[in-house]
């Protein structure tokens, strides 16, 4: 924490050195600073100082934040997910089983799919690899929620709670219109090597565990079909996830040294340089899969420094995040590079963008508030950055990637 960070009554915590620097900056942040709580604003900001052995160290910044307000985290779900999915192959121990391994879900209960291929890999076979870079670089929710079924429901909640991210209720697939009772249940799903011999299965499960009850409702109505319901929005049975264990779980990713132990994740350091490649590879970029679609929209999944900016982005500047939209909010968990200028830092935010109060009427302000914030905080930040003076100037060479680019989308 800051030095000075004021923590009010209910817990929300400020350092005003962060807000002063953004009250320099009214035409971006006057609106904003005035309400920040209507506005559900929270940013926490972590500068990174480097010793003369490059070890950081890190002092975070704090905005408004509170972990009992609550916000709908979105896809900034997938994270955590992308990383117990590694974890659990690790932990397995199974002679042969890798994120390369062929992945065949099957369905055992109402409201479950199956999947016995991928088209967008490279030889159709789907895998925990595939499914985790298409959550990094275009958040993608099927892969998700195949990742969220290969863990199951109890296993995800049991594993944050024990790596200290007590307050996580992860609940349920996303963008699938599916019962609580659906979600609790994961569909049976198989493992094979190159040869076609069955390595590791994990049976169908039901999650019997009770999370603590929540009241969490939001808004003045929501639209229910073509009907407009006059109450607040329930989201007690929805995804929760605070910003800091968010914020915590993105460092752990980039400098596990500087986390907890028994945060951290059970990852190897292949583990570690795949998840970077993919959080700051652009869509346009990748290989396998191949998002056309995004060649010319570098910025597709990077809100924080450019918005909903179109066109191509600088490749010296690389930004290893997880983003998230829905219902309104929208955030983005991000550690920013410059190589060229040696300039590095953390910024994970979240803002609501629903001035009508109206859920699912897919009138949400991005375009006009939240969209222009997230591009104005990380540039705001990023020349304080630049600016900022430094003993040692950071050596950021862990992550350079090799980002080959093996396709030419321009036609």
């Amino acid at each position: 924490m800051g030095d000075t960070t004021i923590i009010a009554s209910d817990g929300t915590k400020t350092d005003p050195f962060l807000k002063n620097l953004l009250s320099k900056y009214p035409q971006y942040f006057d609106l904003l600073l005035k309400n920040a709580d209507s506005l559900n604003v929270q940013i926490i900001y972590t500068q990174i100082n480097r010793d003369k052995n490059n070890i950081p160290s890190l002092t975070d910044y704090y905005f408004n934040v509170n972990s009992n307000k609550y916000f709908y985290p979105a896809s900034t779900v997938k994270m955590p997910v992308a990383l117990l999915a590694l974890e659990k192959l690790n932990d397995l121990k199974v002679e042969g089983l890798s994120r390369q391994s062929t992945m065949i879900t099957e369905s055992a209960y109402s409201g479950q799919t199956s999947v016995y291929n991928d088209p967008t890999s490279k030889d159709g076979r789907p895998t925990i690899e595939q499914y985790i870079k298409k959550i990094f670089l275009v958040s993608d929710n099927d892969a998700y929620n195949r990742l969220y079924e290969f863990l199951g429901q109890e296993y995800i909640n049991d594993k944050l709670h024990e790596k200290g991210y007590k307050d996580v209720q992860l609940l349920h697939r996303l963008q699938l219109p599916l019962s609580e009772e659906e979600n609790r249940h994961t569909n049976p799903v198989k493992f094979y090597d190159t040869t076609g011999k069955l390595i590791y299965e994990k049976p169908a499960l039901f999650n019997q565990q009770q999370y603590e009850l929540r009241n969490t409702k939001l808004g003045k109505g929501y639209m229910s079909g073509d009907k407009l319901i006059n109450e607040p929005f329930d989201f007690s049975k929805r995804n929760r996830f605070s910003l800091g264990d968010l914020h915590n779980i993105l460092r752990s990713i980039i400098f596990p040294q500087t986390v907890a132990a028994d945060k951290r994740f059970n990852l190897t350091e292949e583990d570690y340089r795949f998840l970077r490649k993919y959080m700051s590879l652009f869509p346009g970029e990748a290989d396998y899969p191949q998002y056309p679609e995004f060649g010319e929209w570098d910025a597709y999944c990077k809100f924080v420094l450019y918005g909903s900016e179109k066109g191509n982005l600088p490749k010296h500047i690389r930004i290893f995040n997880k983003v998230g939209d829905a219902y309104g909010f929208l955030l983005d968990i991000a550690y920013v590079v410059d190589f060229e200028k040696k300039v590095e830092f953390f910024l994970s935010t979240v803002i609501y963008c629903n001035s009508d109060g109206i859920f699912n009427d897919d009138k949400y302000d991005y375009d006009e508030v939240g969209y222009p914030f997230m591009k104005h905080l990380g540039q705001v930040i990023y020349d304080y950055e630049l600016q900022r003076p430094k003993v040692y100037l950071p050596d950021l060479s862990d992550f350079q990637m090799d980002y080959i680019q093996t396709i030419n989308h321009k036609h």
